[in-house]
């Protein structure tokens, strides 16, 4: 099946409606019918205007960029945008094009 990989880059920390921000992406994304996504915590990375944050041995409370993705429509995608703007909140994303399925044949 042809559709996107939408991916989104947050602070670890980062807080919306008093949730983190990434599992508020998580949770309206289920809310809104998207069938899976998955967050991933970064072992290093910068913003635009930050320092590089990495995690060490004794430094486990970095605020280091959470990224969080999902395999979707493309219909999905302008929904789950267009939902995210309405929420005031501005994150960075990426919007690949990619094919997807199961290796058994079966229809996502």
């Amino acid at each position: 099946m042809n559709g996107c990989f939408l991916k989104f880059y947050v602070a670890e920390k980062r807080r919306h409606h008093h949730r983190l921000a990434y599992e508020w992406l998580l949770e309206e994304a289920k809310t809104l019918g998207l069938h899976g996504g998955s967050a991933f915590r970064a072992l290093a990375g910068y913003w635009r205007h930050e320092r590089l944050h990495e995690e060490q041995f004794f430094e486990l409370a970095e605020n280091l960029p959470v990224e969080v993705g999902f395999a979707v429509t493309p219909e999905e995608t302008d929904r789950f945008l267009a939902h995210i703007a309405a929420q005031d909140l501005n994150l960075f994303y990426l919007r690949v094009p990619v094919d997807f399925g199961f290796t058994d044949g079966a229809v996502p």
